[in-house]
């Protein structure tokens, strides 16, 4: 008997011991907040991650954190400039103080639901780098590329000037985002082409079978007056939203560590989801997304499903690593499977181009797109974030990919290039569109491009359908400004050359034809199906005069802006009150406020130039 209710006395503290380690190593959600430990400021962006495990997340914007984890283990909280803190899981609730390091980080590395790497700083310190605002603020690791300014040609050296036609406007967006911070941006980051074509201009719209018309003005150039400016401004037709062809869109959402916040991720999501608000039944939505690696997040789903989109946008989270060539790889395989067959099929790529895993160069990316976009799958590439910004990667993956870009700053430039221009946006009317203008030795003697100067093409080039243009989408307007010397005028831009010693060269015959023409524009487009190209080509005989339109005004004062912040060595007696007093004689065509935020920006500038 005493045998039996021994061996029941340990039957039952075995189960209790049992059940005493079960209930230990149940897990719990543990939530808290991270701070300064000297002036208790939340610590946004800060890592913690289970200790030997790649269970990790990321603190928000108020230094608070959840993570789901067991008692007993170990969190390591860790933040560039602090030092690594290490606690024990007792309770569901644990905050902690970190206390500054200014030990100097060899290696930062962005760590967040993926698994974590670092290289050690010393025996008992590892930073990792926050992917916040905050840091990104202290750090400008932004990336642009080199402008060499075009300079003015003689017209008996170089009679034509061949160049892409450029319909981006990401360069105007983010400025506005430098100024509206209190600096002025950095001067490879002013294209001045897309600060001009950020605004629409009231182009006469194509009649007839041709999907772009072409329309010429002059007048006198603000910034120096002896010159002449002349305005090239293309538009394409126009087509309802209702009458679009069918989209096959692939979003393609960089979700990695760097991506993570407010004006990154976050703006994505409420970006994207703006688009979806306009998709029809027969649209179709599939989600790529990348970090450490690529997965599909989203099946290819009708647009009439729209509840089940933003459901798999509201789940996007961010952290690790940035492998942008698998997701780029991914998003053309999903786009290819659900291809629509004279329908929109597009990519949307969505990022900061911080791309670090996988095909990261910008020549590599360069040589993906142009071998995947003669699918017939175009790029438009959205660009994100501050501070780690890639703008020259950003720009390289749309002008390869035939598609367009755009820097998001806001919500409302989201919605003013997924919603007010759908179609301008995500359809595509003409491929390949290029224009070279020839000027007429007896009316200039010089001219110079504004702008452009990614995008100048060999003469050649003109009628090589081999090579890859610029697109314009439905409702697209462009436009193009030179400068002009005319004949007669003093000329203190183009230095003289001396005579060649073994050859002689032949002055330019001006024949007295009795043209008095001053130029010859020629455009060749492609119709997007199509691989042959058409020409359209037009004259134009300058008035002399300066009774140009109010477009003309408010455009030449864009430019006027764009050479200001380029402290180009061709602004003349350019300054920022002259742009303001042309810019407001171009405010009548301006519905939705864009131009008088223009005015503004140009105000608040002149203001951080002082």
């Amino acid at each position: 008997m005493k045998t039996n209710q021994f061996r029941a006395m340990v039957l039952v503290l075995l189960m209790a011991v049992v059940s005493l380690g079960t209930v230990s190593a149940q897990a719990i959600t543990v939530t808290g907040t991270v701070t300064d430990a000297k002036d208790g400021t939340p610590l946004v962006g800060c890592s913690v991650s289970v200790k030997g495990t790649t269970n990790g997340v990321i603190t928000n914007m108020d230094g608070q954190y959840s993570i789901l984890t067991k008692k007993g283990e170990t969190l390591l909280f860790n933040y560039i400039g602090y030092k690594q803190e290490q606690r024990v899981v007792k309770s569901s609730q644990l905050n902690v103080k970190l206390k500054t390091d200014n030990v100097a980080l060899e290696e930062c590395v962005v760590v967040g639901y993926g698994a974590m790497k670092s290289r050690a700083m010393t025996g008992s310190y590892m930073a990792i780098c926050p992917t916040s605002a905050v840091m990104y603020d202290r750090v400008n690791a932004e990336e642009y590329g080199q402008i060499q300014e075009n300079g003015f040609k003689n017209v008996s050296d170089a009679a034509l000037s061949t160049f892409s036609i450029d319909v981006d406007a990401a360069s105007y967006s983010n400025i506005r985002r430098f100024i509206n911070k209190g600096e002025l941006p950095p001067a490879d980051a002013v294209r001045t082409e897309e600060l001009v074509n950020y605004f629409s201009y009231d182009y006469p719209k194509p009649a007839g079978s041709d999907p772009v018309k072409i329309t010429m003005e002059s007048g006198e150039c603000p910034w120096n007056s002896a010159h002449r400016l002349v305005r090239i401004g293309l538009k394409a037709k126009e087509i309802p939203t209702d009458n679009l062809p069918a989209s096959n869109l692939v979003f393609l959402i960089d979700v990695s560590g760097s991506m993570w916040g407010a004006n990154r991720l976050e703006l994505v999501k409420s970006s994207l989801k703006l688009l979806v608000n306009n998709l029809r039944d027969k649209d179709k939505v599939a989600i790529v997304t990348y970090a450490g690696s690529a997965g599909v997040k989203l099946e290819a789903t009708p647009g009439s499903d729209k509840q089940k989109i933003r459901e798999a946008i509201d789940e996007l989270t961010a952290g690790g690593s940035t492998a942008g060539g698998a997701g780029i790889l991914l998003a053309y395989k999903i786009a290819k499977k659900n291809f629509i067959p004279n329908g929109n099929n597009r990519i949307i790529l969505c990022s900061d181009g911080d791309f670090n895993v996988g095909v990261s160069s910008a020549e590599g990316l360069e040589q993906l797109i142009e071998k995947e976009r003669k699918n017939g799958v175009f790029l438009t590439v959205l660009g994100y974030g501050m501070g780690n910004y890639k703008d020259k990667k950003m720009q390289v993956l749309a002008e390869k990919g035939n598609g367009n870009y755009a820097y998001i700053d806001n919500l409302q430039e989201a919605n003013r290039v997924l919603v007010g221009e759908f179609g301008a946006t995500l359809h595509t009317v003409a491929k390949d569109v290029k224009l070279q203008v020839e000027f007429n030795p007896s009316q200039v003697q010089a001219y110079r491009l504004i702008g452009y100067e990614s995008r100048l093409l060999k003469n050649e080039d003109f009628n090589n359908d081999a090579k890859d243009a610029g697109d314009m989408g439905a409702g697209h307007t462009v436009t193009a400004f030179y400068e002009v010397i005319p004949t007669g005028v003093k000329n203190d831009y183009v230095g003289k050359v001396d005579d060649l010693k073994y050859q002689k060269k032949e002055k330019v015959s001006v024949k007295p034809t009795g043209s008095d023409e001053l130029l010859t524009v020629k455009l060749r487009y492609k119709a997007p199906d199509k691989d042959v190209s058409k020409k359209m080509e037009f004259s134009f005989v300058d008035n002399k005069g300066n009774n140009v339109s109010s477009d003309f005004r408010f455009a030449s004062a864009v430019a006027m802006f764009g050479q200001l912040l380029r402290n180009s060595e061709f602004k003349g007696n350019a300054s920022y009150d002259k742009v303001i007093s042309l810019a407001k004689q171009g405010l009548n065509n301006d519905d939705k406020g864009y131009r008088r935020e223009f005015v503004r920006l140009v105000e608040a500038a002149w203001g951080i130039g002082e």
